[in-house]
C-alpha cells in the first residue's frame, strides 16, 4: 500500500497570497482586516467587467477577482449615481479578494465596500496580462492537490522515477549509486507529490532536506555539496515507479515483462514495476534498465510482447 503522510487541503488564504515572495507582482495592500484570511481556492483569475454592469451569475468566490484599466475606466466615465449602483453590484457577491492593476487610482467607494463586505483589496503595478499569467502560474502550483510519500525521486534518462519500499531495503544506496552514474536525485526519504492538471504528476522535496541523503553508517550527506549541482533536481514530472521488494522464493514475480502494473497516486495511474531485491542483483542497474524500457514504450515498442508474439505462431505449428 502506498505510504502517503497526507493530502494538503487545496487552498492559500488571501493573507498568504498577498506576502508570497515569490509571487513576484510587488501586491499592495490597500485594505485586509478579516479578508486576509479568506481562502482563494481556483488558479483562475475572473475579471469583474460583467459584474459591474450588472451580471453577477458568474462571480466565483474562490477566486482572485481583477479590476484592470476597462474596468475602471468604465467606473470613471460613470455619473455618480451610476458609479455607486455598479458597486453596489459586487455588495450582494462573496468575494474573497480583489485585485487593481497596473498601479491605478482606487475607484471611489471601493475601500468601503471592501470594509463592509469582508474582502481584501490589493494593487499592483504589473499590467493585467503579466499578473493573470503570473497568479495563474503560482496558485497552480499552491494549490494543485499534493501528497507526502517516504521513498527516494531520481531523475533517471530524463524520467522520473519514484522508488518506494521497506526501511532498510536500500532505496537510498540505490539512489547513490545512480547519482555516481550521472543521474540526478530530487528527494530523499520524503517526497511531495502534485497533480498538474487532470493527470500530470510531479515530484519534489521538501525546501529542509533538499539535495541531502540519509546513508546508514555515514548519516547525512549533501548530494550538491559532494557531486555538484548537476546532481541534484528541484522537481520533476513522475514517469514510473518502482517498488522494491524482498526476495521470497515462492512469490510470483513477472518473468517476461507482459504484466503492466499500475499504482494509484491522487486519482492518477502511474506505472508499476515490482522488483525483488537479492543479494547479488544490482539494484540500480535494473532501474536504468527498466528507465530504458519505458522510454521504449513510449516510443511504441514493447520488446516482450513482440518476442510472445513471434513465438505465438511457431509454437501452435508444433505438432
Amino acid at each position: 500500500m502506498l505510504e502517503q503522510e497526507g493530502i494538503e487541503p487545496e487552498s492559500i488564504t488571501v493573507g498568504e497570497f498577498a506576502l508570497a515572495r515569490d509571487l513576484g507582482l510587488d501586491l499592495e495592500v490597500i485594505h485586509g482586516g478579516e479578508g486576509m484570511a479568506q481562502k482563494i481556492r481556483s488558479p483562475r483569475i475572473q475579471k469583474l467587467g460583467l459584474a459591474l454592469a450588472g451580471y453577477t451569475t458568474y462571480i466565483h468566490p474562490d477566486r482572485v477577482q481583477l479590476l484592470g484599466g476597462s474596468e475602471v475606466n468604465y467606473l470613471q466615465a460613470l455619473d455618480p449615481a451610476a458609479h455607486e449602483k455598479s458597486l453596489g453590484n459586487l455588495r450582494a457577491l462573496k468575494i474573497c479578494c480583489i485585485l487593481i492593476t497596473k498601479g491605478l487610482d482606487v475607484p471611489s467607494g471601493l475601500v468601503d465596500l471592501a470594509r463592509e463586505n469582508g474582502f481584501a483589496l490589493l494593487r499592483t503595478p504589473k499590467l493585467s496580462s503579466i499578473a493573470i499569467q503570473v497568479i495563474g502560474e503560482f496558485l497552480e502550483g499552491r494549490l494543485a492537490p499534493r501528497a507526502t510519500i517516504h521513498g527516494v525521486f531520481m531523475e533517471v534518462f530524463g524520467l522520473g522515477v519514484l522508488i518506494l519500499g521497506p526501511s532498510g531495503i536500500g532505496k537510498s544506496e540505490c539512489a547513490l549509486e545512480l547519482v555516481l552514474r550521472g543521474h540526478r536525485l530530487v528527494s530523499d526519504d520524503s517526497v511531495e507529490i502534485m497533480r498538474r492538471g487532470v493527470d500530470r504528476l510531479v515530484g519534489a522535496g521538501g525546501p529542509v532536506l533538499q539535495h541531502h541523503m540519509e546513508l546508514r553508517g555515514l548519516g547525512i550527506i549533501d548530494i550538491r555539496e559532494l557531486f555538484g549541482i548537476s546532481a541534484t533536481g528541484q522537481e520533476h514530472p513522475l514517469d514510473f515507479v518502482v517498488r522494491l521488494e524482498r526476495w521470497k522464493p515462492d512469490s510470483d514475480y513477472d518473468r517476461l515483462g507482459l504484466d503492466q502494473a499500475a499504482m494509484e497516486i491522487l486519482q492518477v495511474p502511474v506505472p508499476l514495476i515490482r522488483m525483488p531485491v537479492a543479494p547479488g542483483r544490482n539494484v540500480s542497474t535494473l532501474v536504468e534498465v527498466a528507465a530504458r524500457i519505458h522510454l521504449l514504450r513510449r516510443r511504441g515498442l514493447h520488446l516482450s510482447k513482440e518476442l510472445q508474439d513471434r513465438q505465438s505462431p511457431a509454437a501452435a505449428g508444433n505438432p
